[in-house]
């Protein structure tokens, strides 16, 4: 995993590809979200923020 990472941050500072990094950032912020909230009992408010 920390690999890719590492490649993927090489790809974006070669072709100059900056834009993608707060997409991924939110893209896994709500990943973790939903993967933390999925057994609690705050699932049934997550579902209504979709």
């Amino acid at each position: 995993m920390f690999e890719f990472l590492i490649d993927l941050w090489g790809f974006m500072r070669v072709r100059k590809k900056f834009w993608l990094a707060p997409i991924l950032i939110v893209l896994l912020l709500l990943g973790g979200l939903i993967l933390l909230a999925e057994g609690t009992a705050v699932a049934p408010f997550i579902y209504t923020i979709f």
